[in-house]
């Protein structure tokens, strides 16, 4: 029975909609697979439950910390995370040791496939269903439930997060906060009260255009009667860090791409004020838009080859000038470099200083995915 429960999870897992991609992730119960595969071989295959961050190792009498529960509220089985406090030590950072936070977070990164890595020019959405219960405590500096992270450079504080915090009043919130770079003030977006959120099922639906002058927006409604609770839109807005040098003289790389995270992550600083959590999630969704099928994709790819890395001249070969009219070149930091909407066998790309770049072929008014391209 295993077996053939791994062999529909794989199918449903990834599918295609016309020109978008998309991967969910939801519990398949007790006759299902093991919790921590299943969310591997969704968000990371291939990897030995790398897309899960949780204390196992710390906390082993417990085992593992996301659980398979029935909802009977959604009357199926949904994910339950676990992070504890009242244990001896309390769970603790099981990724760089640190015993000042805890958490337990499911993820894409590195190793996922290119589609649940949203990079320069792509527009991806998030979607997924949380249920924040009755009387959390969250903590006076912060609980992260959800975080949209850049990858590479300046990387160490998500761009997007969604956090939990108790005010010096006694007061709970729910906050949307953004941190444009490591060197610009956190600026909070939505401000909530978080008894909104309290003990019910609610839906986000997070979208994110990725560049320096990108969009973004995100609403969460009641699944039970669609109430929105937050709604936030913004047409111009950073969402991915360039490669800069700070006014303390640190030097950081562009980050490579962003993506998701879930979960409980939050500070033992206000430990003694603080209760073990069970939080519920659902219905995970990251969606490529506007992006090819995995058919056409396979033949875009194996439609533009060149030489690579590329000297002074970029050499196009015949299959790329008969199916395409353009091309967009754009250096690490996502500015446009390199116009062109006529194409010749060879493209004079001498400008260029040595480094890596992203090259995108048009074709009437669509682009191709981004290729790496490296100059010599």
């Amino acid at each position: 029975m295993k077996n053939r429960f791994f062999c529909i999870i794989v199918l449903v897992l990834t599918s295609f909609a016309g020109h978008t991609q998309v991967v969910t992730l939801n519990a398949d119960g007790p006759d299902g697979i093991g919790t921590y595969e299943l969310i591997t071989n969704a968000l990371a295959p291939g990897t030995a439950n790398g897309a899960i961050e949780a204390p196992d190792a710390i906390h082993p009498g417990f085992g593992r910390h996301i659980a398979e529960v029935f909802d009977t509220e959604l009357n199926k089985n949904v994910f339950e995370f676990y992070s504890h406090v009242s244990n001896t030590p309390p769970d603790n950072e099981p990724v760089a040791g640190k015993t000042d936070r805890q958490r337990v977070e499911i993820k894409s990164y590195a190793p996922s496939p290119d589609n649940l890595k949203a990079v320069i020019g792509e527009t991806v959405q998030y979607k997924w269903r949380f249920k924040v219960p009755a009387g959390f405590k969250p903590t006076t500096s912060f609980t992260h439930i959800h975080q949209v992270k850049a990858v590479d450079g300046d990387d160490d504080d998500p761009l997007f997060t969604l956090t939990l915090r108790k005010l010096s009043n006694g007061g709970t919130r729910l906050e949307l906060i953004y941190d444009k770079d490591a060197a610009a003030a956190t600026i909070k977006y939505q401000n909530l009260n978080m008894s909104l959120f309290e003990g019910i099922w609610v839906e986000a639906v997070e979208t994110v255009k990725v560049g320096l002058q990108g969009t973004y927006s995100i609403t969460i409604k009641k699944v039970s009667d669609g109430t929105v609770l937050m709604d936030y839109s913004n047409a111009n807005i950073q969402t991915i860090r360039p490669a800069y040098t700070s006014s303390a003289g640190v030097v950081y790389a562009a980050n490579s791409f962003i993506r998701p995270k879930w979960g409980i992550y939050r500070s033992l600083a206000d430990i003694a004020n603080m209760r073990d959590e069970a939080m519920r999630f659902s219905d995970f969704s990251i969606e490529e838009l506007n992006t090819l099928s995995s058919k056409e994709h396979a033949e875009e790819k194996a439609s533009i080859q060149f030489p690579n890395p590329v000297g002074d001249k970029l050499q196009l070969s015949e299959v790329i000038l008969n199916q395409y009219n353009g091309l967009r070149i754009y250096d690490s930091s996502g500015k446009q470099v390199i116009t062109h909407d006529t194409l010749s066998e060879n493209v004079n790309i001498s400008s260029l200083k040595s480094g890596l770049y992203i090259i995108k072929f048009k074709k009437e008014n669509t682009f191709s995915k981004g290729i790496k391209m490296i100059k010599k």
